[in-house]
């Protein structure tokens, strides 16, 4: 088939075909428009956005003000067990001077400058809300004085959150005269104190907690000669969930406050304000209470220093002055090449605490042991204490230091079911065993004939070393 052919029969269908074929125009022409269309589009929304972040970043820095009643977001959870009920007091019902409280607080400068809120970059970045929120927990007159305690609703720009501030004025004070006296940050405690008191003037104490709770306010420790904490018991309130009691003119320790509520804890601690304790023992006295304590016992014994700061912790620890107190080393040595000691404190007629501590003034200080014993024969028994790890999280280790009494010829240590085994004894009348720290275990001194002089379980380890010595069952052998 020859070239000409093709052109002759098929040229004029081929050329009629192409003919009937629409074919689009150029396309970029179509494309820089639509493109020219979006890009607009783009910059428009950016310039939006720009102007919604540039008012969000004014209101967040407080820049540009936002109504107090505007909605934010809420950054910290009120406990509605505390928040959700009544106003409580005697100034519940008082509508004109809880309106001037609100706003009282609403204008005072400290709360309305922000500078009570915290360190940080937001520090001072937070404003008292709309005053019209500001809600009364509790108000009356107390023990010679007027008390408020308000829940403030304060904003960071968009953040939110609740605190709970005190006002105090005399008794009968009108909200003029209600000053700022403390406040406290929400968190899952529906209870909140209050303790103003100086020693040598008194004072009173305040405890708020959920309505329908009992509330109990206890003043100085008392160890008991038989081996148990009690406290001197100041105030009680039941079922109302308030809690006051008035302090007298005393040297005196540290209140505590207990809160339950169906027979469920919900708070056991100091008092906001406190603790209200008495100044540290001047020289004379420290002299005389160091005075028995400096004879000699076996080890290596304790310098000046060591010795005073050993004591010291353990006053400060247990809370008793130092007049009428009696202090003894029962052993000193080294521990993790520091020196070590353990020492028993007792108050005229109570109950004696056994310390054991290791450290110096280079490296610092250490509690290893806080026991609570019964006074009757306390120097019958042997004492141990596991020795921790020489890290920053002082582990528990397998090891025991054991001290034994004076008078005993040998300690055994029993662990679990196992049969009693044998404790080596230095020179100082202290040695060590070996003891799983998942394992109970029981010390037993033997004198010289025989006989049993006394005995003393090895306390599992403190994890929590806030309360006194004596509040919890690590911290005491009485049930």
């Amino acid at each position: 088939m020859t070239e000409s052919f093709v052109d002759s029969a098929l040229g004029p269908a081929l050329r009629q075909a192409t003919r009937a074929v629409d074919v689009p125009e150029d396309p970029w022409p179509g494309f820089t428009r639509r493109e020219r269309r979006h890009r607009r589009t783009r910059l428009a929304r950016r310039a939006v956005l720009a102007g919604v972040v540039a008012a969000l970043v004014g209101v967040q820095s407080n820049v540009l003000p936002l109504p107090g009643w505007a909605p934010g977001i809420a950054v910290a959870a009120a406990p509605a067990a505390l928040l959700d009920g009544p106003p409580r007091g005697t100034l519940a019902d008082d509508r004109a001077w809880l309106a001037a409280l609100r706003a009282r607080v609403g204008g005072d400068p400290r709360l309305r400058d922000g500078d009570l809120w915290g360190a940080g970059p937001a520090a001072g970045a937070w404003r008292v809300g709309d005053p019209d929120r500001i809600r009364l927990l509790y108000g009356s007159d107390r023990p010679g004085h007027r008390v408020a305690l308000v829940a403030v609703p304060l904003r960071f720009g968009l953040l939110t959150r609740e605190t709970l501030v005190w006002y105090v004025g005399p008794a009968g004070a009108g909200a003029a005269q209600m000053d700022y006296a403390g406040h406290t940050r929400l968190d899952d405690s529906p209870v909140v104190t209050l303790l103003r008191a100086e020693p040598g003037r008194g004072g009173f104490a305040v405890v708020v907690g959920p309505p329908g709770s009992t509330v109990t306010i206890s003043g100085d420790p008392r160890y008991t000669a038989r081996g148990t904490l009690e406290y001197e018991n100041l105030a009680r309130a039941d079922d109302g969930g308030i809690g006051v009691a008035v302090l007298p003119a005393l040297p005196r320790q540290e209140s505590v406050a207990r809160v339950s509520r169906d027979g469920h804890l919900l708070y056991q601690g100091g008092l906001a304000g406190g603790p209200y304790l008495t100044p540290e023992p001047a020289g004379p006295e420290m002299d005389a209470l160091l005075g028995p304590a400096r004879r000699p016992v076996g080890g290596r014994p304790l310098d000046e220093v060591t010795l005073r700061t050993f004591v010291q912790s353990a006053l400060t620890d247990s809370r008793l002055p130092a007049a009428g107190t009696t202090v003894r080393v029962r052993w000193s040595g080294r521990q993790h090449g520091l020196p070590a000691a353990l020492l028993t404190v007792q108050p005229t007629g109570g109950g004696v605490i056994a310390y054991a501590l290791h450290g110096d003034e280079r490296s610092g200080h250490w509690t290893d042991l806080r026991l609570l014993l019964p006074a009757q024969g306390v120097d019958e028994r042997p004492v141990g204490w596991r020795i921790r790890a020489d890290t920053g999280a002082r582990t528990p280790t397998d090891q025991v230091r054991v001290v034994a009494p004076p008078d005993a010829a040998r300690v055994t240590v029993t662990v679990g079911d196992l049969p009693p085994a044998e404790v080596a004894l230095d020179a100082s009348s202290a040695g060590a065993v070996r003891v799983p720290p998942d394992r109970p275990a029981i010390l037993t001194a033997y004198g010289a004939d025989g006989r049993v002089l006394g005995a003393t379980p090895v306390p599992p380890v403190e994890t929590n070393m806030a309360g006194l010595p004596g509040d919890s069952p690590a911290t005491r052998l009485t049930p």
